[in-house]
This record gives C-alpha cells, structure tokens and sequence, in this order.
C-alpha cells in the first residue's frame, strides 16, 4: 500500500491547530497544570539525592521523604528570610510613605511648571486611573484568591513529588509502552537527555542565582544603601525569570532606594551595579553556568517566556526555558520535526554544512 504525503499546508494546518488546542489546555488547566509540572521539575532535582541514598541502604520511601523534607525545609528558610525582611520593611513603611510624598510634591511641582498641568489635575487623572485599575474586582477578594491559590500549591506540590518519585518506573514503562518497540531506543533517549536537561538547568540556576546574589549585595553595601541583602536576595530570585525578571528587580530596587533615600545619586547607583551585573550575568556567568544545558537561542526564549507569562502568569515564565528545551530534545530525533528543533537551537554552524544552491541560468 503506497503512503501518500499531505501537502505542506495540510501539514502546518495540522500543526497550528494542535498547538492551538495545546495553548487552550494550558491557559484553562493552568491551576492544575502548573502544580504538575513544578512537582516534576521537583522529582527530577531529588531523583540523584534519592537513588544516591537508596545505593547506600535507605529505603525508597524514605529516601524520598527525606529529600522531600529537606528541600521544603530549605524553600522555608528562604521565605522566612524574605518575608521577614518584607515586616522589616512594612515597620519602616510610616517613614517611607513620607519620603514618597516629598518626591511625589516634587515631581508635581515640576509637571505644573514645564507642562502647565495644574497639581489638582494630576491627582484627579492618578485617582481615576486607580479608580479603573480596581474597578475589575475587590483588591481584598483578589488577594484572597491568590493567597488560597498559592496555598493549595504548596500543599500540593510536595504530595505531587512524592507520587512522581514513587511511580517514577511505572511512568517511565508507560512513556515506553505508549510508543512502537521500533522507538523504544529513540524514547529512552528523549526521556534520558530530558532530565539530564532538567536536573542542569535547576542546578544552573541555583549556582547562577548565588553568585548574582553575593554580586548584587556587595554592590548595595558599597553604595550603603537601606535593605541591601533583601534588595539583593530578591533581584536574584527575580532573575530566575529570563529576561523579565532583571527589568522587574530593576524597577522594584529603584523604587524602594526612591522612597527609603534622600540622596537620588543612590537611586542612579542602584540601576548601575543591577546593569553591570546583569552584563556579567548575561556574558560569563549564564553562559557557562546555565546555558551551556540549555541550547536554545535568544530569539525563540523571550518568546517563549512571553507565552509562558500568557498562559500560565509567573509559572510559566519560569517553566518556558526548559519546557523549550525538552521540545528541542524531541524535535531533533523527529525527522519531521528537525527543521523546528534547529530553529530552537543557536547552533550556527548549521548554516555552513548546508551546501549552497546553484544559481539558475538567465533566460537567453
């Protein structure tokens, strides 16, 4: 029986609509997704810690369950440091709040003088944009929704990891049993390269957001401003984020050296020591210490973590590099998907193995 090929439009057809219902799945599943897919991403960072402890006689169970407790206790320590750097801050906050106002009358004096924008308009036009901002919904009731959500996440985020971590074999031989034996050596592969993936990111990113700390809090205590190693943890933790994250932090340093300073040379100094790391964070650390696991180009990432951030908010984002990666991984051992696996990539010596077209002959 002689197979027939679609034609190319048939193909991308297809293809757009699968990714279409893909998106829709995500974007609607995202509350149950996302738990998911973090709790893998967990699984896969204790799988060496755990088998390392099952090689040396610790039961399975157990083995996991320790793990498991000593990365929440970590993950608790870092929250605990934050938010109580956070009541550090909300104790400072009268004080604060007058700074605010003094560079706040400032900049009104200044709009009324150059823009004839009289100080009364500009409250009233602040006040109606704020009216129109909270006109979506309750801000207590928004909160209130947030919180029980990321609630319910970290409930179950470490029971997901756990039933990963203890069905693992039993995925594993369904991942394999799903496809033909005739791929059985291609899928072991795609799972193999997948969480060695994974597991390098996640440890990248660790090192990477260490080094950026120490990097950032020495700068702020050099420049002495308020806050320094809070300000520092949390443009670490903001970086994990690609490429938002830095603009984010960036902002959010500034406005907190804004309200807490009088000096607004503090506030210039602040951006330059977040610029200058994020140069040496971007061209020598990233580099070396995260991208070397992740082959994907610059291009398709920010893409990819804007997709991410529409569909699934801040869980996406940071889950849209190695969810690309793994795509990468697939498409490369997919005939028909490796054009889509090299335009992940940034390999570009792809370009000169391509032999080069002959030029057709004019028309006499």
């Amino acid at each position: 029986m002689n197979k027939t090929s679609l034609p190319f439009y048939a193909k991308l057809s297809m293809n757009l609509v699968t990714l279409a219902l893909l998106a829709t799945l995500a974007y609607l599943g995202a509350d149950i997704l996302m738990p998911i897919c973090f709790a893998i991403v967990l699984a896969i960072l204790l799988l060496p810690a755990v088998n390392w402890l099952n090689r040396r006689g610790v039961p399975s169970v157990l083995a996991m369950i320790l793990c498991l407790l000593v990365a929440l206790m970590i993950a608790a320590g870092v929250l605990y440091f934050l938010s109580s750097q956070v009541a550090h801050f909300m104790d400072d906050l009268p004080s604060i709040k007058q700074k605010l106002n003094q560079h706040i009358n400032t900049v009104e004096k200044w709009i009324s003088k150059e823009v004839n924008i009289s100080r009364r308009e500009q409250r009233s036009a602040v006040a109606s944009a704020t009216e129109n901002i909270q006109s979506g919904g309750s801000p207590i009731g928004t909160l209130f929704m947030g919180l029980a959500s990321t609630l319910i996440t970290v409930i179950l985020l470490p029971i997901y990891g756990f039933l990963i971590l203890y069905y693992r074999k039993l995925i594993h031989k369904f991942l394999l049993d799903v496809f033909s034996d005739h791929h059985r050596t291609l899928v072991e592969e795609v799972l193999s390269e997948s969480k060695t993936i994974v597991q390098g990111y996640m440890v990248g990113l660790l090192i990477e957001m260490a080094i950026v700390t120490g990097l950032n809090a020495a700068g702020f205590f050099i420049i002495g401003i308020q806050y320094a190693f809070f300000l520092a943890v949390l443009s670490a933790v903001l970086n994990l984020i690609p490429y938002i994250g830095m603009i984010i932090a960036t902002v959010i340093c500034m406005a907190v050296t804004l309200t807490t300073s009088t000096n607004l040379a503090d506030i210039l100094w602040v951006g330059a020591v977040l610029i200058i790391v994020q140069f040496i964070d971007n061209n020598f650390i990233m580099p070396y210490v995260v991208s070397s696991k992740v082959r994907i180009n610059a291009l398709v990432s920010i893409i990819g973590v804007l997709i991410g951030g529409a569909l699934a908010g801040l869980s996406g984002m940071f889950l849209s590099i190695p969810g690309l990666a793994i795509l990468k991984v697939i498409f490369d051992r997919v005939d028909e998907l490796k054009p889509w696996g090299g335009l992940l990539g940034d390999d570009l010596s792809i370009l000169k193995k391509q032999p080069k077209r002959k030029k057709a002959k004019e028309e006499r």
